[in-house]
């Protein structure tokens, strides 16, 4: 059976918690939302404590540091590994999705 849960590889939790740092956030969401050319989009930001909903799941990501993600969202993202990935030509996450029956070539918007 397919975990719920993303996998967070340690690349990726780092950035993560930088980011949040950077942005002096404690909450970082992930879903996604309709829109962009492949039907959904990935969507990132901030999240306020009291703005997490009691159906949100919540995966900590350090001590003070957690993931969002909404109920809606977890559907559509079960099963998948977010990865950040760094090269010569920049950096960028990387979400692996086995529920994506297709994706564009920026990698931001998919098609379940």
């Amino acid at each position: 059976m397919t975990s719920m849960l993303p996998t967070i590889t340690d690349s990726a939790r780092n950035y993560l918690i930088k980011t949040a740092d950077k942005q002096n956030a404690t909450n970082v969401y992930f879903g996604v939302q309709g829109g962009g050319c492949a039907g959904f989009k990935y969507k990132w930001d901030s999240i306020e404590t009291d703005k997490i909903n009691p159906e949100d799941e919540v995966i900590k990501l350090d001590e003070e540091k957690n993931l969002i993600i909404d109920k809606f969202s977890l559907f559509y993202i079960m099963g998948t590994t977010i990865d950040y990935k760094e090269s010569f030509g920049g950096s960028q996450i990387v979400i692996e999705n086995p529920q994506a029956t297709s994706s564009c070539g920026c990698g931001e918007s998919v098609a379940f």
